[in-house]
This record gives structure tokens, sequence and C-alpha cells, in this order.
């Protein structure tokens, strides 16, 4: 017959097998961690990007962020007060010199330019009637001149007979002074006729000058209006690509509304910002890189604006190949701005690791092993990042990311 095992006995056993799977679950974990553990401290060859230390030159820049946009484009505005009647183009379309794009309603601008041409027509018809006038006053004074001087010079020999009858004693003292009188007479009467002749030729050109300038300035307000009125026939001033039209037919238009964009999208032009604090080393003619996924383009700074807005400054960059075929209309590239050179520095390849100068810490190659070092990095490019202490030449240095191990101080290469 079985006995009964004590319940102390029982409780010993019990707190046994605890003991005994405790320990055993333990050690599990213990050995689960050992080995993530082992596992994380190593990182496979392929996976890592490495950057030799050398010595060489770097083209400092600085970052900034641009897009692409057509290195021509023109905005087409209503030069009056009208409405469209008709559009004859779409936005995409490509457009030459003259090409009609819409139509606006003229009929009032069109009248009133008829009127100005009817009154320029009046106004040459008046001018060549001060230009008669003048002319017929002119040469009946000219005529009444010589009218004058044919009778001085009859009065002329009628005082010389007085005298030679004077002289023989036919003649009196009375005829003779009444001849001198009348002979002087006539004299100032047709040296005044001169002079006034000499006036009123004077004031007939001046008169005829003020007629022609006040006919010239109407004439060229004439030209004025024909501008604006050959204007409000919307047409393309150039070969380009319609990028916008106000195709709302009916649609009323103010005078200067904006009724089509055109573009020159086979040559483009890149339109950066970039945070004022640098605004020191943007200038224009500044050497710049611009960057479009691997490929790279070379440029120069055309301008700057003066002001500083939202913290950014504006600036825009001429391009060498400006027709490139990754050039898109709208497309966001980098842009690297140079703005000095550093020769024979410590250099290695940028990367995401660097965010400006300071210090970081690096894993450089020791062997198999990968060792974490504290560097010191300086300025850079788009291409290269200057070392100033912790490494040596010929270095291998990881620049690929290594956020998942910024907690080891060490790493075996796999």
């Amino acid at each position: 017959m079985d006995r009964e095992i004590p319940k102390d006995v029982q409780l010993k056993e019990r707190r046994k097998k605890i003991i005994k799977f405790s320990l055993i679950g333990t050690v599990s974990v213990i050995l689960v961690v050992a080995l993530i553990s082992f596992m994380r401290a190593g990182v496979d060859r392929k996976d890592l990007v490495f950057s030799n230390v050398e010595k060489g030159t770097i083209e400092v820049s600085v970052s900034a962020s641009g897009k692409v946009a057509p290195a021509f484009e023109e905005i087409i505005n209503s030069p009056i007060n009208s409405r469209i009647l008709e559009v004859y183009k779409k936005g995409g379309d490509s457009v030459d010199v003259g090409t009609p794009i819409l139509k606006l309603d003229l009929q009032s601008a069109e009248t009133d330019y008829n009127k100005l041409l009817d009154e320029e027509q009046m106004r040459k018809y008046k001018l060549e009637q001060l230009k008669v006038n003048n002319k017929t006053k002119l040469s009946d004074m000219n005529m009444q001149i010589k009218v004058s001087a044919m009778k001085l010079s009859r009065m002329k020999v009628e005082l010389r007979n007085e005298h030679y009858l004077d002289s023989l004693g036919a003649g009196t003292t009375d005829k003779v002074k009444q001849a001198e009188l009348s002979y002087n007479v006539a004299k100032l009467e047709l040296e005044q006729l001169k002079q006034q002749y000499n006036n009123e030729c004077q004031i007939a050109a001046a008169e005829l000058k003020v007629q022609q300038l006040d006919f010239n300035i109407f004439r060229k307000s004439l030209a004025e209006t024909k501008r604006v009125l050959d204007d409000a026939r919307i047409r393309s001033p150039r070969k380009a690509i319609l990028t916008f039209i106000n195709n709302q037919i009916g649609a009323q238009i103010s005078q200067g509304g904006q009724v089509a964009i055109i573009s020159d999208l086979s040559h483009f032009k890149v339109e950066g910002e970039i945070a004022d604090t640098y605004s020191d080393r943007v200038s224009a003619g500044g050497k710049v890189i611009v960057k479009i996924g691997s490929e790279q383009l070379e440029g120069t700074v055309s301008s700057v604006t003066p002001l500083s807005k939202n913290g950014v400054i504006s600036f825009t960059v001429q391009l060498k190949n400006d027709h490139s075929p990754r050039l898109r209309s709208g497309l966001k590239t980098d842009v690297y701005i140079m703005n000095a050179v550093k020769e024979n520095v410590l250099r290695i390849a940028n990367g995401s690791y660097y965010a400006g100068a300071g210090e970081y810490d690096l894993f450089v190659q020791n062997g198999n092993n990968l060792m974490k070092r504290k560097v010191r990095l300086g300025d850079s490019n788009f291409q290269y990042v200057e070392v100033i202490s912790g490494l040596q030449p010929g270095d291998q240095v990881v620049v690929s990311d290594m956020t998942n191990y910024k907690n080891r101080s060490k790493l075996k290469i796999k």
C-alpha cells in the first residue's frame, strides 16, 4: 500500500522544478541576447561605402535649393479694356512669330482710331492751308516793296530834275523842297515795308514750326494708338511654347490683364534660393554646379536679389549647357555655389553623414574591424569634405549610413 508523500517533500520538489526551468529560461535569454549582439557587432562589406583619405583641392561651396525655369518667358497682357471673342490656341501649342493666339473685341478701339485718322487728315489740310496763306501774304508784301522801290526811284529822278531846273532858274525852291520831302517819305515807307516783311517772315516761320510740331505730336500719339491696337490683336511676339492662355470666351479683360504666357522650352535657367545668412557667399559671376540626379551642370550666378524675403534670398543661374535633355521646367535641383578654393588639404567623399562643419564619430577600417574614431570636419563641396583632424592619409573611412551602429565602438567586417 502506497504511502502519501508528505507536503513538505512535495513543496521541495516543486521548488526544484521551478528553479530548474528558471535557469533554463535565463540561459536561453542570455544566449539569444549574445547571439543578437554578435550579429549586430558585425556588418557585411557589401553594405558599406568606403572613402580613402587623401590630400587634394576642395572648391568650397554652399548648398542651395533650385528650380528649373524657362530661360525666356514672356507674359502677354491686354493693352485695352475688352472681352475675349475667340481663342485660337491652347496651352502646350507651339507658336511662331505673329501667330494669332486669341481675338479681343476691338470695335470700339477701331472706331476711335478711325476718328483719329480723319483728324490727322484735317490737321494736314490745315497745315497746308497755313503754308499757302503765309506764302500769299508774304508774296503780296514783297510786291508792295517792289512797287514802293519803283516809286522811290521815280521820286529820285524828279528830285534830280527839280535841282537841275532850279540851277537854271526855271524852278523854284519850294518845288525842290517838296520833291525832297516826297522822296524822303517814300524812302522811309520802303524801309518800313522791308522791316515789316522781315517781321512777317519770322512770324510765319515760327507759326509754321509750332503747327508742324503740334502735327508731329499728334502723329506720334496716333502711332501709339495704332501700336496699342495692333498689340490688342493678340499674336505671339516670337517662336515659343504657349504655356498659359485665358480660354474663357466672353470673359472681361481689364487693361494690363494677363491673357497668355509663352516660354522658350528649348533653353532653361535655374532659379535658386538660399538662407540669407549665406548672402555674403553669393554674388553675380560666381561658379555654380547644378545637380540633377547623377548629372552635373556647370553655370554661373547671373543675378542676385538685393532683398531677403522670409529669411531667404533668390538668385538666378545661367547654365553653360542650358539645353540638356535632363532639364524640365519646374524640376527641383540641388545647387552648389563655389566661393573659395582650399589646396593640399585632407579630404574624404561627401555623403549623407555630413551636416556641416564640426565633430563626427566615423568608423575607420582597421584590418577586418571597424573602429569608431572622433573626427573633426571642416568645409565641403558636393564631392568632398575637408578633414581637419582625426584621420591620416590612406585611412579607409565608412561614408555610408551607420545610424544603426551609433552605440558601437567596434564592428567586425564580414
